[in-house]
C-alpha cells in the first residue's frame, strides 16, 4: 500500500467522522439514551489506525511498511469501527422520517445482505489481497497512481464489509448465525496465514524486495492478521456467552412455572 491521491481524503474522511461519531453520542446521552462510552473509545482508535496506515510513519523496510499500514487499514481499524456499531448509532440518532426509513431499506435490502453473507465478505476481502500479492496488480498498482488509491479504497471498504458480516452487531439483512460465522472466520485466517507464508518465500510478481525485508513483513502479516482475528473471535465468543446464557435464563422461566401453565 502506498500513499496514493485517495490517501489524503480517506484519512480527513475518518477524522470527520470520528467528530461525527463523538458528538452523536453525546446527543444520545444528552437526551437521556444510554450509549457506552467504551464504543466511542473503541471507534476513535479504530479511525486512529486508519489514518496512522494511510498517512503516519510505519517502520521497517519497504514491504515491512507496507505490511504494516495493510494491517491498520484493511484489518485493525475496519474491526474497532466495526465493533463500535456505527449503524446503530445513526439509527438511532435519527428521528423517524424518510432518511431514516431509506437507511433500513439500505441496510436490509437484498444486495446488503448478499455483501454481508460473511463467504461473500470474505472472498472479497481475502480474494482480493491473494489478486494483489500473487498476481500483477501490485506492480501495476506503483505504475498506477489512481489504481493505487482505488486499492486503498477497497482494501478499508472490503475490510469494513468483512469485520461487520462476521461481527454482525448492527441491524442489517439477514439473520446468519454463530457456526456460520465463525467458520468464515477461520476460513479466512487460514486463507490470510496462508497467503502470508507464501510471501515468506518469495514476492509479489513484478517486484523486488530485499529477502529481510520480505521475510519481516511477512511475520508482521501473519501475526498482526491472527491477533485481528482473535479480536474478532472474542466478539463472537461474547456473542455466544450471551446467547447461551440467554437460553438458559428462558428455559429457567418455564421450569419455575407450574405445570399447567407451561
Amino acid at each position: 500500500m502506498t500513499a496514493g491521491p485517495v490517501a489524503a481524503p480517506l484519512a480527513l474522511a475518518c477524522v470527520l467522522a470520528a467528530v461525527v461519531y463523538a458528538v452523536g453520542a453525546v446527543r444520545l446521552r444528552t437526551r437521556g439514551d444510554a450509549w457506552p462510552w467504551l464504543r466511542d473509545c473503541v471507534f476513535a482508535t479504530g479511525c486512529a489506525a486508519v489514518v496512522w496506515g494511510l498517512a503516519g510513519p510505519v517502520p521497517g523496510g519497504l514491504f515491512t511498511a507496507h505490511t504494516g499500514r495493510h494491517l491498520l487499514v484493511a484489518m485493525a481499524g475496519p474491526a474497532l469501527l466495526a465493533m463500535a456499531r456505527p449503524l446503530t448509532l445513526v439509527l438511532r440518532l435519527l428521528p423517524p422520517g424518510g432518511a431514516r426509513r431509506g437507511l433500513l431499506r439500505v441496510a436490509h435490502s437484498p444486495a446488503a445482505g448478499w455483501l454481508l453473507f460473511p463467504p461473500v465478505a470474505a472472498a472479497v476481502d481475502v480474494g482480493g489481497l491473494w489478486l494483489l500479492y500473487r498476481t500483477d496488480l501490485w506492480a501495476a498498482t506503483h505504475r498506477s497512481p489512481l489504481l493505487g488509491g482505488l486499492l486503498e479504497l477497497h482494501m478499508l471498504l472490503a475490510g469494513l464489509l468483512f469485520a461487520m458480516a462476521v461481527c454482525r452487531l448492527d441491524p442489517v439483512r439477514g439473520r446468519c448465525g454463530l457456526p456460520l460465522r465463525a467458520v468464515t472466520l477461520l476460513a479466512a485466517g487460514a486463507a490470510h496465514a496462508v497467503l502470508a507464508k507464501s510471501l515468506y518465500v518469495a514476492g509479489p510478481p513484478g517486484t523486488s524486495f530485499a529477502a529481510a525485508d520480505l521475510r519481516a513483513g511477512a511475520q508482521l502479516m501473519y501475526y498482526g492478521g491472527d491477533a485481528v482475528e482473535v479480536l474478532l473471535a472474542l466478539v463472537l465468543a461474547a456473542q455466544w456467552y450471551a446467547a447461551t446464557g440467554r437460553r438458559r435464563a428462558r428455559r429457567a422461566a418455564r421450569e419455575a412455572l407450574p405445570a399447567g401453565a407451561r
